[in-house]
């Protein structure tokens, strides 16, 4: 009777930890594919300073915020839910050009 309880329990236990393995991958996939992301960003807003433009583009931010929704429903995921976070980053990229233009 154990083995019956045990086999699709440890089964479980290894699909859990097999899938935990992959977010964990992933979750490095997006801190450094975030930190080369931003690290272009910084660049522009340094070129941005320099020759003395504005830190942000809102024409530029809306189209790649559509872009990004229009990629969200081809991958299957909240288009919402990809506008916001895109929004985010683009308010950290704002943010972080504000700070070359002073």
């Amino acid at each position: 009777m154990s083995n019956l309880v045990t086999d699709p329990v440890a089964r479980a236990a290894d699909l859990l930890r097999e899938h935990r393995e992959s977010i964990d991958r992933l979750d490095a996939i997006l801190v450094y594919t975030l930190a080369e992301r931003f690290k272009h960003t910084q660049s522009v807003g340094r070129l941005k300073a320099e020759h003395d433009l504005p830190p942000s583009d809102p024409a530029r931010e809306a189209a790649q915020i559509d872009r990004l929704g229009r990629l969200a429903r081809e991958a299957d995921l909240d288009p919402e839910f990809a506008r916001k976070f895109l929004a985010f980053i683009i308010s950290e990229v704002i943010r972080h050009h504000e700070t070359f233009q002073k």
